[in-house]
């Protein structure tokens, strides 16, 4: 190989290992390696063509000394049984003079492609990952490539192909070092900032219900607002966890079982005692609209009790059937008669927004139940 051409090809294929390993776009990378190619070859045209499950192949980048602008040759589709699917498949590149009257090549070439004559492809990829093909051309009556040609082509190919399987596993693991970020990020908010905002918003508020301590009312208004300013908080960093935590817009996946036990939890040192728990089911799959909104029911019917019940024993239980079910239980003195509605009439709202019913049993013997229920579908 002439030192020339092969200082060329050392850094064309520099040139392609920086732009795939930054991080650039991939049909980016793809069109720099196919320019490459053609610029290499002395070809008139050069396509990258991504090899499919059914052995076809899709063009997926071209360059060429002619406007490829007007013909397109992205996104034709080539035939299993072509040439170019053929290497790709085997992993041997071909040469041919003429594409068009060579009988190995002639009866697949598309109608696209009918101006070009002397043909060479090269496989794309690895042994172990075969991407598809990278082939060249030269308008009819050219001269054919030379073998020199077909072996830079074909070594051009496999450190390209390389390349590019090496930054796809780069990707991969920035994405999950990404993910694993976010969750971090989000554990951290959810188990600690969150925790906290509800904690004080549950002590400001048995601090304004205190009868030893009479407020006037303006201070007991700014109480009261600095409550709901704590509970909005605390819903906007609850929809940035959900975010960070379901990055793909149709992801599913909650922690509901965990912010359960993260509410009861908190309930738990606000009242002096444990709140008896039981889960019934997998609450894993549940949909994250509906699991807010329980998340949300729960926190709303503990904060009735701490505030108001004077409850000894609590039992919290949530299942899954048909539909999901969360049920609070107290022993406490019921809901006192003058009491503000704001959080009984969340939890209906919640109950109807999620296409459910929410009914609530109480009297001063008794204590009260909480039933919230909604459909799974």
């Amino acid at each position: 190989m002439e030192p020339d051409l092969a200082a060329r090809a050392l850094g064309a294929a520099t040139e392609i290992a920086t732009a795939a390993l930054s991080g650039d776009d991939p049909e980016a990378v793809l069109r720099l390696v196919v320019q490459r190619a053609a610029d290499l070859a002395q070809a008139d045209l050069g396509l990258v063509m991504a090899r499919a499950d059914d052995g076809t192949l899709t063009v997926e980048a071209a360059h060429g000394t002619d406007d490829v602008r007007v013909t397109n040759p992205v996104g034709l589709v080539l035939s299993a049984r072509s040439s170019a699917a053929r290497v790709a498949r085997s992993g041997v590149a071909l040469t041919v003079d003429d594409v068009w009257a060579d009988p190995r090549t002639a009866p697949f070439v598309p109608r696209e492609l009918r101006v070009y004559g002397p043909f060479a492809a090269a496989p794309f990829g690895t042994a172990q990952r075969r991407l598809g093909a990278l082939t060249v051309y030269r308008h009819r009556g050219a001269r054919p490539f030379e073998p020199a040609a077909i072996d830079l082509l074909s070594a051009f190919a496999a450190q390209a192909g390389l390349v590019i399987v090496l930054s796809e596993g780069a990707t991969a693991r920035a994405r999950i070092a990404l993910y694993q970020e976010r969750e971090r990020i989000a554990r951290d908010l959810h188990d600690v900032i969150v925790q906290r905002l509800y904690a004080a918003g549950m002590q400001l508020d048995l601090l304004a219900r205190r009868p030893a301590r009479k407020l006037a009312r303006s201070d007991a208004t700014r109480l009261a607002e600095a409550v709901d300013q704590l509970d909005a908080s605390i819903a906007d960093v609850r929809a940035v966890v959900r975010a960070l935590r379901t990055p793909e817009p149709d992801a599913t996946g909650t922690d509901l079982a965990e912010s359960v036990r993260g509410e009861v939890a908190i309930a738990g040192e606000l009242l002096g005692f444990p709140p008896t728990l039981r889960m019934d089911g997998d609450l894993t799959d549940v949909p994250a609209d509906l699991a807010d909104h329980t998340r949300a029911a729960l926190r709303e019917a503990l904060s009735n009790v701490v505030r108001h019940s004077g409850a000894t024993h609590v039992e919290v239980h949530i299942g899954r059937d048909r539909d999901l079910t969360l049920t609070v239980t107290d022993d406490g003195c019921g809901i006192p008669e003058g009491v503000t509605h704001r959080g009984l009439k969340h939890l209906q709202e919640r109950a109807t927004q999620a296409g459910g019913r929410c009914q609530i049993a109480s009297s001063s013997r008794r204590g009260t139940t909480v039933t919230w229920s909604a459909p799974l579908e």
